[in-house]
């Protein structure tokens, strides 16, 4: 008997951009397969996960985190300053790192290597650790900042997705195995 493949350990940063039900849904995907997640939710991706999610902007962080997660197992939800999180450090052994939403905000942080919270601690790990770096923007329409950023972190080596679809290739990138529609499917 081959021994088991040890799960897959997971960053997941949830930032201020519009697409909390994105986040949601990834989060169901993730922890239905074998991964470990960690989930580091921004201050603004607070606010518009109580907006768009429950409807009450007024939820304390607490709850709105364990809404999120339900009963899942493997989750730990780590502070936004928590920067002796694992996944702060480029020895941790990850096998990806998830911006989604990504707020531009967020986006151009990353881009030009400035580090303010733990989810672009994170990104930036992956980006000099050379590892899979997924991210999400939902902004539309782009100014040509918006484009530069995103080549800027392209050519770093980050991969960027949009659309409804977002997480199904996000689970795709990962490796995982889903259900999700695909594009020509019947």
């Amino acid at each position: 008997m081959e021994p088991a493949e040890p799960p897959l350990r997971i960053f997941l940063g949830i930032t201020g951009a519009s697409g909390a039900p994105y986040a949601a849904r990834l989060i169901q995907a993730l922890t239905t397969g074998d991964c470990e997640l960690g989930i580091c939710i921004s201050r603004a991706g607070y606010e518009v996960l109580a907006t768009e999610l429950y409807r009450d902007v007024a939820l304390p962080q607490d709850e709105i985190a364990q809404r999120l997660i339900g009963d899942a197992d493997g989750v730990t939800v780590y502070s936004e300053r928590d920067w002796k999180s694992p996944y702060a450090s480029g020895s941790a052994k990850v096998d990806a790192y998830v911006i989604c939403p990504c707020s531009m905000g967020t986006l151009g942080t990353i881009a030009s290597g400035a580090m303010s919270n733990l989810i672009h601690r994170a990104a930036s790990v992956a980006l000099k650790e050379e590892r899979r770096l997924i991210v999400c923007p939902r902004e539309t329409p782009l100014s040509q900042i918006h484009l530069r950023n995103m080549l800027e972190l392209r050519q770093a080596g980050a991969t960027i997705l949009f659309l409804d679809f977002v997480v199904s290739r996000c689970l795709d990138q990962l490796g995982i195995e889903h259900e999700t529609a695909r594009w020509g499917d019947g």
